[in-house]
């Protein structure tokens, strides 16, 4: 047994919460598994327990597997900076700032160390579900790939290719894809799930019908749209995805929470564990306007702290987010947000600005490092345990109250840790303290453990699976491998003189 790969027809069309739930269908049936993405562009991160950064949905993937996540598991991960460069973190590591063509010019040694990370998992699990990035059919970047295809073939893995039907046209996506690829690609495409369906399953079947015929290969299922799923996305595109309403308050009010959405946003999994308090409506926030109703204002970590800063005043936001400080309003930044609060920030890393203004909310002055933090520390705050993780480049000095690693004034807190709100006893201290300062009636529900609500996701992830996938036919292709003989669909192939898609070679 080796695994398979699971390839998307677009960004966001499922492929992170599909391997998931195959990693804890497998899981389930007490094989050894394991998830593998060669190569992730996002900015939700995580520290691994040996210090190694990786991909959040990686991380994710190996607890739905129930194992500890490492470095191998996403052994490239990008980040970017700006539209055209992005910092190359290599098995947990950074190791260069760089633009797509300088990128591209160390694929050759990229693909060594993916393949390398993957044979070490094939030989430690007994199962190795991988996932692809973007689409296979991404034909302007073939040559050189290293996680859709050009992987695939490398490893000899069979492909399951996931289509989002709540865009719209997700037969034309699901051929097309394979169409677009050449016959020797083409080869390990085994079949196709459809993702997010709403709707009576009858009325697809025709289109199922139709999409065999045309390319030969069945679709293993077709998952129904399931709200509350948002396991640790690596897209800002989840972030304009529809959420589950807030539960209704334990106490008389709800507590409203506006989260800036900077362009280069970073690690907003860090909000997850406040929306699922019940009484907690979060929201995202891109105008002035959209932050003058709220009781606390988050500034979330970011990849560029120096350019959303700008950004923040450019749209008026940093005047609201000081008049809010002057009035005792409530204001949390995290990592990068954190960062902006203070009152100089010097980066000759990042964005290379030098010395700049911060917001001035808090006693505190950053220092960017050329050395990147990375870590799990352990802390205390309102007399509750904190475990968190943090990844880094600007290092704070602060005065004034302590919060966690940070500091306190007023009304407003900043910290570099992240993760520091998924625990339980922290995160209800805090919300009952942001309640008395913006004067609502919240009471934070006693009972809500964030663990125990991610365990009963990955659960839920592992009942699709099995209830609405034929498990059976993709327990198949991973013992064995795509079956052979499979038609080319033109134009990737030849096509067949009379009419039809044409004969895989080999």
């Amino acid at each position: 047994m080796t695994g398979l790969l699971v390839a998307g027809t677009t960004s966001d069309a499922g492929k992170s919460v599909v391997t998931a739930g195959l990693c804890r269908w497998l899981a389930r049936k007490g094989i050894k598994v394991a998830p593998f993405k060669a190569q992730n562009m996002s900015l939700n991160s995580m520290v691994t327990g040996d210090g190694a950064e990786i991909g959040r949905a990686q991380y994710m993937q190996a607890q739905a597997a129930g194992v500890e996540a490492k470095a191998e598991m996403n052994p490239v991960l990008l980040k970017p900076g700006s539209d055209r460069r992005s910092q190359v973190v290599v098995m947990g590591r950074p190791v260069a700032e760089v633009d797509a063509l300088q990128y591209g010019e160390r694929k050759e040694w990229l693909h060594g160390v993916v393949q390398e990370s993957f044979a070490k998992l094939r030989d430690e699990y007994d199962v190795v579900i991988c996932e692809g990035a973007g689409s296979p059919a991404e034909i302007n970047l073939r040559d050189g790939d290293i996680v859709n295809m050009g992987f695939a073939r490398a490893a000899d893995l069979p492909v399951i290719v996931v289509g989002d039907i709540d865009r719209g046209g997700v037969f034309a996506s699901l051929y097309g894809t394979v169409a677009l690829l050449e016959p020797a690609d083409q080869a390990l495409i085994a079949g196709f799930v459809i993702n997010k369906f709403r709707g009576a399953r009858e009325l697809l079947e025709p289109g199922l019908a139709q999409l065999m015929a045309l390319t030969g290969r069945p679709t293993f299922g077709v998952l129904p749209w399931t709200l509350g799923l948002y396991l640790d996305s690596e897209d800002t595109l989840a972030l304009d995805a529809p959420r589950p309403d807030a539960k209704g308050p334990v106490g008389r009010e709800t507590l409203r929470v506006a989260v800036v959405r900077f362009p280069r946003i970073s690690n907003f999994t860090d909000l997850d564990a406040l929306a699922c308090e019940p009484g907690v409506v979060v929201r995202y926030a891109a105008s002035a306007g959209d932050l003058a109703e709220a009781d606390l204002v988050v500034l979330p970590g970011t990849r560029a702290t120096v350019r959303d800063l700008a950004w923040l005043r450019e749209r008026g936001m940093a005047d609201e987010i000081r008049r809010r400080a002057e009035e005792a309003k409530p204001v949390l930044g995290i990592c990068g947000g954190y960062q902006m609060l203070a009152e100089e920030v010097v980066d000759r890393v990042e964005s290379g600005a030098g010395s700049v203004r911060g917001l001035g909310l808090l006693p505190a002055r950053v220092v960017f490092g050329e050395e990147k933090v990375l870590g799990r520390p352990k802390g205390r705050a309102y007399g509750e345990d904190v475990h968190a993780y943090e990844i880094h480049h600007g290092v704070v000095t602060a005065d004034g109250e302590p919060f966690l690693d940070g500091c306190r004034k007023g009304a407003v807190w900043g910290t570099i840790w992240h993760g520091a709100m998924e625990n339980d006893g922290f995160r209800r201290a805090f919300l009952r303290d942001v309640a008395h300062a913006s004067g609502r009636a919240f009471t934070p529900a006693p009972d809500v453990s964030f663990a125990a609500l991610r365990e009963a996701a990955l659960d839920t992830l592992g009942d699709l699976m099995e209830e609405h996938l034929d498990t059976a036919a993709v327990w198949r292709i991973i013992e064995r491998g795509t079956p052979g003989g499979l038609p080319v669909v033109p134009p990737g192939g030849a096509p067949d003189p009379a009419g039809g898609p044409g004969t895989a070679v080999g």
